[in-house]
């Protein structure tokens, strides 16, 4: 992409920073448990609510965990709920992920979870990443793919959703699509692809999670940067973000609906 900056697609409304809040090591970072050792310093880069972050800092149990993000308010939620959980290995910093304030060499482990799709320039970011991790460390990151997605019902509005989405996004600067380029923004990055490793991850929300997940974006295609976003450049009227918003009510209410959300991982040895 052509800057480093970009503007986040989703903004920060509560029912944005409420699905994030729902996101553990356990359900969105599976792929690193494996290679996190109790003496491990660990960055999480964007680290939003810190709920993946309070769980590799107790994976992490004799080492220490900073979590960071360029967004104080987040931050704020993710030191209360450290606090909440009795995680005393955990920091939480206010930073720019295009200029990390570390040292060379300073982490075990440095990751992200769906920051580099929001970037300006995601290879940028990784070579960030790498510098800071030490030699025979891993930088990992996990990151959606958009146009992979899978809903059920098939409601037009939520196609509609979709493609205004992808549209959103590259307005703003970002990759929705983010998943599929992994292996070649590591390759840019200076990572060796011959080690690296790519795994393809979902989520999947039916029942509850499908009825709390339409709910929270019944909210989301109304009040947060989808929404701001969508109508200041012409992607979406007032009456299709109504219509799609109550598509998502729709979704929530039905004991047959899905969501499933395709994931690409990568880890890359240092």
């Amino acid at each position: 992409m052509a800057s480093e900056k970009a503007t986040y697609s989703h903004g920060h409304h509560e029912s944005v920073v409420r699905t994030h809040a729902r996101r553990t090591v356990e359900n969105s970072a599976s792929f690193l448990i494996p290679h996190v050792q109790p003496h491990h310093h660990i960055l999480d880069v964007g680290c939003g609510p810190g709920s993946i972050t309070t769980g590799l800092a107790k994976l992490a149990s004799e080492g220490q965990v900073i979590g960071c993000d360029a967004v104080q308010e987040v931050l704020v939620q993710a030191e209360s709920l450290a606090r909440e959980q009795n995680v005393s290995n955990v920091t939480f910093q206010k930073v720019d992920a295009n200029a990390l304030p570390f040292e060379d060499a300073t982490f075990d482990i440095t990751f992200c979870h769906q920051v580099l799709q929001h970037v300006g320039d995601p290879v940028a970011v990784l070579e960030e990443m790498r510098r800071v991790t030490k030699p025979g460390g891993v930088v990992a990151a996990r990151e959606v793919d958009y146009k992979s997605f899978a809903f059920y019902p098939e409601l037009e509005a939520l196609d509609r959703w979709l493609a205004v989405y992808l549209e959103v996004a590259r307005v703003n600067g970002a990759q929705p699509n983010a998943g599929r380029y992994l292996m070649q923004w590591a390759k840019q990055a200076g990572f060796d692809t011959k080690v690296v490793t790519f795994s393809w991850d979902t989520w999947l929300y039916q029942r509850d999670n499908a009825k709390d997940y339409g709910a929270a974006w019944a909210d989301r295609s109304r009040y947060s940067g989808f929404a701001t976003t969508a109508k200041k450049h012409g992607l979406a009227s007032d009456a299709e973000i109504d219509e799609i918003s109550k598509a998502w009510t729709e979704l929530a209410s039905r004991d047959d609906s899905f969501v499933v959300i395709p994931n690409g991982q990568i880890l890359c040895p240092t």
